[in-house]
């Protein structure tokens, strides 16, 4: 099977989707093609950020998010000696409505986008539709994709195609396949730890605190726990490459390292059965000198994979998403694109990638590789001294997290009045 489009998105995460309905507002025609049946996969990034917020009231979209299932993160608390804690960012001091984090499940954000972007005649998504290779014309463009389409049953192979386009945009994670095809590596930065992934029930008789992040260090471990509306979503963060061992180890062992982490929740630890409920988290933190080749556009984790330290990688691919389509829609619609459009999305994006990525770093040397070596983390002095000591500071980094550096507007021509 041959097709052609203008613009062919890999990958239906939020970056992909959100590339494929700011494009189809524009008219461009643009195919999703995402491999699974469906989005339903836990503790994919949950994460909603402020600047996404508004992003979404930008495309008129705010009341149908708001009426999503979801909690709000208010704080971020950083650890002190002695167990003890100071909040490094306050969400609740930004001006409204965006002075929160939005806890979202990713699924329904998905579908929500799918839906709105399905009222363009222009956007055509296609699940079950796992893309193999790239297509090249004889000077080395990229001209296309190769893709196999999958029985949505039994996962067997259907048929396989081609699709041609003028443009090919990577939104396929952090493994993508498209930037194994096309040659490109990305360069690595040291990861101390790796984060399994769980949920624990709340109890009937639980108060609905004040959503925050407030992380458990053990003596070379840590526990971060995100209160949602029905459970508790808990992340565990244990040294690089020890998921065997974990495994190995079986679930009584497991539960006992929630239970001395958190031991206000170890009345429930034994509603994890099995060790098959953790999720892995392989954290990588990398990015791509070049994200673009003639007729190929990289953008989000597939150029740029970040720690989830922050919550940030959801909306920097977003973020990438906007700048993108804001590059190329005109100049796919005139048939006038070319490679300066496409550095110029990288061009756009590099620095806010660059520091973002910098400040994980800072966090992982500072808190995260000291706790695996066993040692007592050690938060910048400034900072901690900062938010004890001046009023209205914790306003400052929850800018940062909430919006990032140079934030992102809707393109008028994606605009739309609610």
């Amino acid at each position: 099977m041959t097709g052609s489009t203008q613009c062919v998105v890999v990958g239906g995460g939020p970056a992909g989707i959100m590339l494929g309905l700011l494009l189809a507002r524009a008219g461009v025609q643009v195919t999703v093609l995402e491999k699974h049946a469906d989005f339903l996969r836990d503790f994919r990034g949950d994460t909603v950020h402020a600047s996404t917020v508004r992003l979404l009231d930008e495309l008129g979209l705010g009341e149908g998010f708001r009426a999503l299932p979801q909690s709000r993160l208010e704080n971020f608390r950083l650890p002190v000696a002695g167990g003890r804690s100071v909040v490094l960012a306050d969400f609740g001091l930004l001006k409204e409505p965006y002075n929160y984090v939005a806890m979202v499940p990713q699924w329904d954000l998905l579908n929500f986008l799918v839906a709105a972007a399905g009222q363009e005649p222009t956007f055509t998504l296609r699940m079950n539709t796992e893309v193999t290779d790239l297509l090249r014309d004889s000077s080395g463009a990229v001209t296309g994709v190769a893709y196999r389409t999958r029985n949505p049953l039994t996962g067997s192979p259907l048929d396989s195609g081609e699709l041609m386009a003028t443009l090919t945009v990577a939104c396929d994670g952090r493994g993508s396949v498209l930037r194994q095809r096309a040659g490109l590596a990305p360069h690595e930065y040291p990861v101390p730890f790796d984060t399994w992934w769980f949920r624990l029930p709340r109890t009937a008789d639980e108060d609905e605190p004040v959503a925050s992040i407030a992380p458990r260090f053990g003596s070379s471990d840590v526990l971060l726990s995100l209160t949602r509306k029905d459970y508790h979503q808990i992340a565990y963060l244990a040294a690089k490459g020890l998921d065997p061992q974990l495994r190995a180890e079986g679930v009584e062992a497991f539960r006992a390292r929630v239970a001395r982490l958190r031991p206000d929740l170890a009345d429930r630890v034994d509603t994890i059965r099995s060790v098959d409920e953790l999720h892995l988290l392989d954290v990588k933190l990398n990015r791509l000198a070049r994200w673009h080749q003639p007729g190929l556009l990289l953008i989000g984790d597939a150029a740029h994979a970040m720690s989830p330290a922050g919550g940030v990688g959801i909306n920097l691919a977003v973020q990438d998403a906007v700048a993108a389509a804001r590059s190329i829609a005109s100049p796919l619609l005139s048939g006038t694109l070319d490679d300066g459009h496409l550095a110029a999305v990288q061009k756009r994006r590099w620095l806010p990638t660059v520091i973002v990525q910098t400040f994980q770093r800072v966090l992982h040397r500072a808190i995260f590789a000291r706790v695996m070596a066993g040692k007592q983390p050690k938060p910048p002095r400034i900072l901690v001294l900062m938010a004890r000591h001046l009023r209205g500071f914790p306003k400052l980094p929850a800018r940062m997290i909430a919006f990032g550096p140079r934030p992102e507007h809707a393109p008028d021509f994606a605009r739309r009045k609610p």
